[in-house]
């Protein structure tokens, strides 16, 4: 019996944590405050349900996983939620009354105006059914109505008008977020479309007249720099996704660089210094090399000689990235306009990858920029590990 003594205490040890953590959980409860904080609490809670779904927009699936909290909101008997096409979600409302329902839902997306329809609007022969009276209003972005919203209830008495409108708005604030995404993706991609075309014209000729003059004094090197040329241009007009690893941008830069300097010869010493913990990090497709081709072009180019380093840090929870040559400089105040779009000038490549870096991060993560002229200069920037932007942007 000694021996099972501590099996005995270990029993009574998890049961009265069990006890304990019940009675935490019962106060847990009334720690929330007063009557109405709770409700606020249990208000908040229900519509950060339904938002998250509802920020990819308007679609079957976001408005099923949407359409319970916005009941729970509402606290109708039903809801439904149609888009122009025809209803894409609905809990609590039968098939005779979402067909009952139909042809409001269609005068509300098409006029924009809310409608409250009555016991005779919804008749569906059951004298006992509870689902009937209805008020029907739209969801819009921008001035346009994407769809509408109906809660079905016993009765639709004066308040469940103005909580619909204000759910409706609700809902209409996500779709906006949602649009404003959308809006950001498209951008991006149209910036991105632009940076290619900026970066092959005045590459494509340099590159091919430097293999061209290795084509007999040393076949072996052309066919490198071929392949690399060929490897460069595929990897700048892929057509999928927006982002990628700093280990692919890396090798761009690499064969970016190896090209060159079968251009320059030993003129310009480059040094490349990479933390490996930052090699999985993603970053927006073509961030790294405008800014070490603006440093060849604009900074050692009319130097013609020079030095540039390489340096990518690991930060804890972000990647340092930084460019730094011993070049001609520049003048930082024309550099800052250059920057802000006020004037259209080289370096466009810098412009457009500071742009996309705050479209992405946002503004404290655009370029820093150290230069003055005949001092180099040193272009930073920070992108963090895990950001949502990538992540949704990877799963492209």
């Amino acid at each position: 019996m000694v021996a099972d003594a501590p099996l005995w205490f270990a029993a009574a040890s998890v049961l009265g944590i069990i006890a304990a953590a019940f009675r935490y959980g019962l106060r847990g409860g009334r720690d929330l405050g007063t009557s109405s904080q709770r409700a606020t609490y249990q208000v908040l809670r229900t519509a950060n349900l339904a938002a998250p779904p509802l920020r990819t927009g308007l679609t079957a699936t976001s408005a099923q996983q949407a359409v319970a909290p916005l009941r729970s909101l509402l606290q109708t008997r039903g809801i439904v939620i149609a888009d122009p096409e025809g209803v894409v979600a609905s809990e609590g409302v039968d098939d005779v009354h979402r067909r009952l329902l139909a042809p409001a839902l269609r005068r509300t997306i098409g006029s924009g105006r809310p409608e409250v329809l009555s016991r005779d609007d919804l008749n569906c022969g059951e004298g006992t059914c509870e689902l009937q009276t209805a008020v029907v209003v739209p969801l819009s972005v921008a001035g346009t109505v994407l769809g509408a919203l109906a809660a079905v209830d016993a009765t639709a008495r004066a308040g469940l008008l103005r909580l619909s409108g204000e759910v409706a708005r609700f809902v209409s604030t996500q779709l906006e977020l949602a649009e404003l995404d959308r809006s950001r993706e498209r951008a991006i991609r149209a910036e991105l479309r632009f940076l290619r075309a900026q970066i092959s014209p005045h590459f494509v000729y340099n590159a091919l007249t430097a293999i061209e003059s290795f084509v007999r004094s040393d076949p072996e090197r052309a066919r490198r720099l071929l392949i690399g040329f060929a490897d460069f241009t595929r990897y700048c007009f892929r057509s999928h996704g927006h982002f990628t690893t700093m280990a692919e941008e890396l090798r761009l830069v690499e064969i970016y660089l190896e090209l060159e300097q079968a251009r320059f010869g030993n003129r310009f010493a480059v040094t490349l210094r990479v933390a490996p913990e930052v090699l999985p990090v993603r970053v927006p497709s073509l961030v790294l090399q405008p800014i070490v081709e603006n440093a060849l072009r604009h900074g050692l180019e009319p130097k013609q000689s020079g030095r540039l380093d390489i340096t990518i840090e690991d930060a804890d929870t972000e990647a340092v990235v930084c460019v730094e040559d011993d070049g001609v400089g520049a003048d930082p105040q024309r550099l800052r306009r250059i920057l802000a779009g006020t004037i259209d000038d080289e370096p466009v490549g810098l412009r457009n990858v500071d742009e996309r870096l705050r479209t992405v991060f946002g503004d404290e993560r655009g370029l820093v920029i150290e230069t003055a002229p005949g001092a180099g200069t040193k272009v930073t920037f920070r992108v963090p590990k895990y950001h949502a932007a990538i992540l949704t942007g990877a799963s492209r």
